[in-house]
């Protein structure tokens, strides 16, 4: 593969939610795709907190041959967004790529939606990232380095019942796609990735049911259920220097679930099992 001038010596990745399923899918994906490309990898895993599942992650990332360190605090506060930066650069030197993973969702419908709930939910999934990009943008304007943000299928199409999740995720996808212009000119490229459904250790219990699980396996034009790794490997594509010229854009990794609806219209034409068109 060619190797643009701005393509790193080194990769230096900042993940954070980085000890949940997707984020664990990041991070190892990420190191497959620097030893692909013949690079040292570190990465500095981000958590809400220090302990036990930091500790095993960073241990299962060493592993592989890459070098990790851990690195926590609470991304809804703004100090704590410029230390986990700096804690990061003091580890391993200046970033290389950024990837705000860390998000939440919440039950809550907007007629009597609490304005601390719609607050926390902007904060954490689209302040932070904001905020952790700005403390970035020195290490990544040296490095011309990447950003990728983990935004949410709910950010493209209302979701209801979530309080103001749709709402933040599409708050991050047009933030992105605004930091992409601005920064541009500088060297850092600045995209999105929009899962679809993940079976996560956060959503297992859902998948514990086979009925419920192959009704949302039904859903899904590729007739299956996304994993970590799915959206890691669209995450370390953007990450890398094969994405040299990619910014402003939002990934939709969803086995075309997004685009399903207007199949499940009653009286459509459907399509059987082996390829034929009935009505």
């Amino acid at each position: 593969m060619p190797v643009s001038e701005s393509s790193p010596r080194a990769v230096h990745a900042l993940v954070t939610g980085a000890a949940g399923g997707i984020g664990r899918g990041i991070c190892f994906a990420l190191i497959a795709q620097a030893q692909k490309d013949d690079l040292p990898v570190h990465i500095s895993a981000a958590a809400s907190q220090p302990g036990e599942k930091l500790d095993q992650l960073l241990a299962e990332l060493r592993a592989t041959g890459a070098s990790a360190t851990g690195v926590s605090g609470d991304i809804t506060d703004p100090a704590q967004c410029a230390a986990l930066v700096a804690g990061a650069h003091a580890a391993a030197g200046d970033l290389t790529a950024l990837v705000c993973n860390a998000g939440a969702s919440g039950p809550g419908h907007l007629a009597d939606l609490p304005v601390a709930q719609w607050d926390h939910t902007f904060n954490l999934n689209t302040r932070s990232a904001w905020l952790i990009a700005q403390a970035a943008y020195p290490q990544l304007l040296r490095s011309r380095g990447s950003i990728t943000a983990v935004a949410s299928m709910s950010g493209l199409t209302p979701h209801p019942g979530y309080g103001a999740y749709s709402a933040a995720k599409a708050a991050l996808i047009m933030l992105c796609r605004q930091l992409a212009q601005e920064w541009g000119a500088d060297g850092i490229r600045v995209n999105t990735v929009c899962p679809g459904m993940v079976h996560t250790p956060l959503t297992d219990a859902v998948y514990h049911d086979p009925n419920v699980k192959a009704k949302r396996e039904s859903l899904v034009p590729l007739g299956r259920i996304g994993q970590p790794a799915d959206i890691g490997a669209a995450v370390a594509f953007l990450s890398s220097p094969g994405a040299a010229y990619v910014t402003g854009q939002n990934l939709v990794v969803d086995g075309g679930i997004s685009d399903h609806m207007l199949t499940m219209i009653p009286g459509r034409p459907g399509r059987t099992a082996i390829g034929q068109y009935v009505s």
